[in-house]
């Protein structure tokens, strides 16, 4: 589907709550859509590096990483690595990355160092996502200067909503003081599990607060979900049938039908 006339669709996955599927949903997101025929590009800006991990990359073999190219102004092309999917590539994060958020403080355009290496970037990707750690820092900031729209995970769980609010306000000063086409461009309900009222309730409730920024996609609490990670493969290579794999299947369809990229 690369069309090269377009530039590429650029997608922060935010919440500053850990434990709510964020990385989960970055990786297997990103290869539905490779899957799916569209050639991404998934940048790992949590100091955790699941996502590095999770698409089988050896975070202690990794020559060029993301904390590179936002502090030694590394290329961007040169930290780029391939997974097992085909056009699936991720910018991979190493423990480094867990300094930056300090070491960014003194730095000149310390906010827009993300955009300005994907602006550089010399390959053709149809959509970039960035896994964000959950906080709101720097590291978010870079994410949300950088991306079109923030897309933000909410597990199907108590307190489910908290926290999201003051995203929500750190994404409205970011759209007010340094990227103005910012936009929340959806919610994924992730963790859902049918047999409890719990995961119902949850369920109603963001549906009820976000309207039609839901994906309609629900993803599921998963045993195969949770251990796809440890074999480095996304769930579509790892259990195809599993219901995991078919959650994020529709999700990827689902996110390319907004998108037009059909």
């Amino acid at each position: 589907m690369s069309n090269s006339s377009r530039s590429p669709l650029v997608v922060a996955l935010a919440n500053q709550k850990g434990g709510v599927g964020k990385s989960t949903t970055a990786i297997n997101m990103a290869a539905a859509l490779a899957f799916q025929g569209e050639r991404v590009l998934l940048v790992d800006l949590d100091p955790q590096g699941n996502a590095t991990s999770g698409l089988g990359i050896d975070r202690g073999a990794i020559d060029i990483s993301v904390y590179d190219v936002l502090l030694k102004e590394s290329s961007l092309d040169d930290a780029i690595e391939p997974t097992s999917v085909r056009d699936l590539f991720v910018i991979p994060a190493t423990i480094d990355l867990a300094g930056a958020e300090i070491e960014l403080v003194s730095q000149f355009s310390r906010e827009t160092r993300l955009k300005s290496a994907l602006a550089e970037l010399e390959q053709d990707f149809d959509v970039i996502l960035v896994d964000c750690p959950p906080s709101l820092g720097l590291l978010t900031v870079n994410a949300l200067v950088a991306a079109e729209e923030v897309v933000i995970p909410i597990q199907c769980e108590y307190y489910a909503l908290e926290g999201v609010s003051q995203l929500l306000r750190n994404v409205e000063l970011v759209r007010s003081n340094l990227n103005t086409d910012l936009k929340v461009g959806g919610v994924i309900l992730t963790m859902y599990d049918g047999r409890t009222r719990l995961s119902k309730d949850v369920s109603e409730q963001v549906r009820q607060h976000f309207g039609d920024l839901c994906y309609r996609t629900v993803i599921p609490r998963s045993v195969r979900l949770s251990e796809a990670p440890s074999h480095g493969e996304p769930i579509e290579a790892f259990d195809p049938m599993s219901r995991g794999a078919i959650a994020y299947r529709h999700l990827g369809k689902e996110f390319r039908e907004r998108h037009g990229l059909e």
